[in-house]
């Protein structure tokens, strides 16, 4: 089994707040691990899927379970089903704020979820649980350009070859579009349009988000189109790397950057099944910009904010990581082993004022250029230099 690195941080949680919510996509592994908390922390726990008809019933008198089962660590899996509970937690919490009495596992965003008006405010952690990372898998348990054609799901990482890989991304996805998302926000969503909306967005996979574009596309209107990208972000499935405009002085990019967060589904959606058709594929520079700034962004703290930077002039940077309101890192992420910097990247260097700036290359050696930029490889900057930034 590969060890989760957000166990330690749950256990953690747990001993520390009345509830914890562990959040991520459908079949990241939340109940796994969330088993295995229990045999880490040794304690007396109750699991319920709220899947199973058997175990909603049980908590059709809710406050009275809970009451009943005080003593023990409830687990609540697919908590998203039944968004009351939510507002029951709230007194039965504050009754008996005891640490670890609730573990509420979740594939949408609470926030999106019609139904759930009463807070949780200092009740409740948040963490959220993403496919595997590249610190878990590489090298141990897979190579790094099979993490990103597969991209991090357990099942479609670990499985036997590709083809069987592809054939449970294809069916993830199918499953997604034609029940999955509606049954997490309760709300009616066309299949076919839904399709065609995650067909366009592997197409524009790392582009300018820009409504008007997929609302004519879809044949619907810009606010529906931001409210499916709402329900796709809800669901832990696509990233928005909004843009840094701080600097007023200068004619900035301002609209965001959308990205598919794993980068099998991406390839499954783009029928890509093999590196050698990923490699000569024209969305293989994108893909691989996504692929590394989602394995970063899994490794941010809460004060340190991932953004991009694009200026009219020509300024670029693929990600700036900002502490407070001063960026302290620019990164540039390049498909090549020897790579070219670009003169935009030295002028948000220069715009920015980072003192530490990194070319991001798959396996290349690791040397400086001028300006104080490293270039280094992904899995060195993730193990070396991410910690130094944070």
């Amino acid at each position: 089994m590969i060890k989760r690195h957000l166990l330690k941080e749950l256990l953690e949680q747990l001993k520390h707040n009345p509830s914890v919510a562990l959040l991520g996509a459908r079949q990241t592994g939340k109940t796994t691990l969330a088993k295995k908390t229990v045999t880490s922390s040794r304690n007396n726990a109750l699991y319920l899927d709220l899947e199973s008809s058997r175990d909603f019933r049980k908590l059709e008198d809710a406050e009275t379970f809970f009451e009943n089962n005080k003593d023990k660590l409830v687990i609540i899996d697919e908590i998203q089903i039944m968004p009351g509970l939510f507002r029951t937690l709230r007194p039965v919490i504050d009754r008996n704020r005891k640490s670890g009495r609730f573990l509420l596992l979740g594939s949408a965003s609470p926030s999106l979820v019609k139904g759930v008006s009463e807070t949780l405010a200092g009740r409740i952690a948040y963490i959220e649980l993403s496919p595997f990372s590249i610190l878990e898998t590489v090298p141990r348990h897979a190579k790094q350009e099979n993490l990103w054609l597969r991209g991090g799901f357990p099942r479609s990482l670990l499985a036997k070859n590709n083809s069987v890989s592809m054939h449970w991304r294809k069916s993830f996805i199918k499953s997604y579009i034609q029940l999955e998302l509606s049954q997490m926000f309760h709300v009616d969503l066309t299949p076919a349009t839904i399709q065609n909306f995650w067909q366009m967005l592997a197409h524009y996979n790392g582009s300018i988000w820009n409504a008007h574009t997929f609302a004519t596309s879809l044949g619907v209107t810009a606010p529906t189109v931001r409210r499916y990208l709402d329900y796709m972000e809800g669901a832990f499935l696509i990233r928005r790397l909004n843009p840094w405009y701080v600097n007023a002085k200068k004619r900035l990019v301002k609209s965001p950057k959308v990205f598919m967060r794993d980068s099998g589904i991406l390839h499954a959606l783009l029928n890509i099944d093999s590196l050698n058709e990923l490699y000569g594929h024209p969305a293989v520079g994108n893909s691989w910009e996504g692929f590394v700034i989602e394995q970063i962004v899994q490794l941010l703290p809460e004060y340190i904010r991932p953004y991009y930077y694009r200026t009219h002039d020509g300024a670029e940077s693929d990600l700036i990581l900002v502490k407070g309101i001063k960026p302290v890192a620019s990164i540039e992420i390049k498909l090549s082993n020897a790579p070219v910097i670009s003169r935009g990247f030295f002028e948000c260097i220069a715009d920015l004022k980072t003192k530490q700036n990194y070319v991001i290359t798959p396996n290349s050696d690791e040397y400086s250029a001028k300006n104080n930029v490293r270039v280094c490889s992904h899995l060195k900057f993730i193990k070396y230099y991410l910690p130094k930034v944070i």
